[in-house]
Parts: C-alpha cells; structure tokens; sequence
C-alpha cells in the first residue's frame, strides 16, 4: 500500500505540472515531441538529419535529457538550434517539473516545434506526462524484434514509432514483418516510420508528418 501511494503521489504532482506545460505550448501553438527509445537506438542521429531537413522551414528547439553529459546536446547545437540541456544525474527520465524549468530559457514565442530528447529508457519515460502534444519512440534494427512484446506500455503511448537503422538490415535477423505485426496489435493506430538516421533514408516522410502535425497544432 505504501508503494502504491508514493507512486501515486509522484505521478499526481507530475499531471498537475504536465498540464501546466501543456497549457504553455496550446497557448503558443508549438507543437512539443517527447523522443523516446533504450540507449542506442539512435535518437540524436534521427533529431540531427530532421533538423537538417527542417530548419529554415520551421523554427525549432530542443531539450536535451541525459544522465549527466551533454554530448548529444553539443551535437545538436552544432545543426544551429536552441538547446537546453537537463541532466538527471541518475534519474531514468524526465520529468515535466524538470522540462517547465526550461521555459525561462527557451524562447517559446518564437518556435514551431520542440523536440524532447528523454533519457535512454523503454520503461520509465512511458509513465510520465511532459506535458507534450504527443510521444514518439524510436527503435533499431539492431536491438531485435523482442521490444514491443517486452515493453508494451511505451508503444501504446506512441503516436508514432521509427524504427531505426534500416541500412543495416542485411546483418541483422531483424524482421520489418514481424516489428509491424507487434506494433499494431499493443497499438493500432500508430504511425511506423522506416528510417535511418545515419543516411537519411525515410526521414523526409517523417518530417512531412511532423510538417501536418505542426500545421494542425497552429490551427487549434
């Protein structure tokens, strides 16, 4: 029972700030993305070829989530966005207290699209609202087919799934079949996206969704 309570007790006070974000981003008519995946997968390679293809078109920023370094964010202010750095230091995601703290920082007047980079995790992050418009989770072929089945909750929660590395595909027994199959039966209605970050394949479709999705948002 105790357990029960505290958990309770920390996802309550987390809904109440997560609604106060959101609250935030209706208001500016930004879209915000909440990114998630284990470690690995290769978020910050998808984030940097969708800036590439992105900025110019809209303006965009980034919160970058990680235990305690900020390499993925140096790699991404290279692309010539804002980004505003949280570390954890050990916590296993984010939370929406941690990312309303970033407002003070980042110019949401002047944005189309934020982007969340959450901490490298398929458990945890699925659990907490950040007060985003949606979630989106990234997987690769390099993990294996077994993801899906073996954390549900952070794909039923995803608008969107991108299944990275698919240029690597030849070397692995990975099975674009069966990951489609697994996806759509936790979670029917989400969008699967084949990508690679590394070439660059598949991510103009993803930026196209991403393009109605902010175009959608503004018209609310």
């Amino acid at each position: 029972m105790v357990q029960i309570k505290i958990e309770s007790n920390i996802l309550g006070a987390n809904e109440i700030l997560a609604r106060k974000n959101r609250n935030i981003f209706t208001e500016k008519k930004v879209l915000l993305v909440n990114l998630m995946s284990s470690p690995g997968s290769g978020k910050t390679s998808i984030l940097e070829k969708t800036i590439e293809l992105l900025n110019g078109q809209l303006n965009l920023g980034v919160i970058e989530g990680d235990l305690y370094t900020d390499q993925d964010a140096q790699r991404i202010e290279k692309k010539g966005v804002r980004v505003i750095q949280i570390n954890t230091e050990g916590t296993c995601h984010l939370d929406a207290g941690m990312v309303g703290k970033t407002f003070v920082h980042l110019p949401v007047d002047k944005m189309d699209l934020v982007f969340i980079e959450n901490v490298g995790n398929l458990v945890c992050p699925a659990e907490f609202d950040l007060g985003e418009d949606f979630k989106v989770v990234v997987i690769s072929t390099a993990e294996g087919n077994d993801k899906p089945l073996k954390y549900p909750l952070i794909f039923r929660e995803a608008k969107a799934v991108l299944v990275n590395k698919i240029d690597l595909l030849p070397y692995t027994d990975f099975s674009l079949e069966k990951i489609k199959e697994d996806i759509s039966k936790i979670n029917p209605s989400a969008k699967i996206f084949m990508v690679s970050g590394r070439t660059g394949q598949g991510i103009n479709k993803w930026n196209q969704w991403l393009l109605e999705e902010v175009k959608r948002k503004k018209s609310i």
